[in-house]
């Protein structure tokens, strides 16, 4: 199996998928064998939760960037992803790209950066608002970070003319970074 998304084929996503839908079922089955079905419920309430949001993604017109989110957990990093989009969800294909580069760039910088041997987890929330508020996105990592002076001079440092670093924060077990498009 490729790590590189880029590069993998059908039967390769479809292989995932079917693994990620049949840990899912697995868990069904089991709370149902055991009788514990509020546990069955919210397993369920949980799936159509990330169904929708994954809808959300997917209707942001951002192939790439939808497709990094959608496969990252698949490839070996030393942090588990998963994301939120809030608000009237509109195209961004303009802003593809970049956020893709950014965010590959951003990824990258954090496995490096983080405890190996630690729990490390990081949300992204994309918040899209009104023509005032704009289009904001939030990395919120919690975990270890064993490197905070190599992170924060990446987030100092990186320039996207698209792309406008608003916020950071950055300490040993978490780290909070806010961007917005230049829309």
């Amino acid at each position: 199996m490729n790590n590189n998304q880029n590069k993998w084929n059908i039967v390769d996503l479809l292989s995932h998928s079917r693994h990620d839908w049949m840990n899912k079922l697995q868990l069904i089955k089991g709370n149902l064998s055991m009788e514990k079905y509020d546990r069955v419920n919210d397993i369920i309430e949980e799936i159509i939760i990330e169904s929708q949001q994954e809808s959300k993604l997917c209707n942001l017109k951002m192939p790439n960037f939808a497709s990094l989110l959608l496969t990252f957990n698949w490839s070996s990093h030393h942090f588990v992803l998963d994301y939120e989009i809030l608000g009237q969800i509109l195209s961004l294909e303009a802003y593809d790209t970049i956020i893709t580069q950014w965010s590959k760039s951003f990824f990258n910088i954090l496995d490096k950066s983080v405890d190996l041997s630690s729990e490390n987890h990081v949300s992204i929330t994309i918040e899209i608002g009104s023509d005032k508020e704009g289009i904001r996105f939030f990395f919120d990592f919690n975990g270890i970070i064993k490197d905070i002076e190599q992170i924060t001079d990446w987030l100092q440092a990186v320039e996207q003319s698209q792309i406008k670093l608003n916020e950071f924060h950055v300490d040993t077990y978490e780290l909070t970074a806010v961007i917005s498009l230049g829309i």
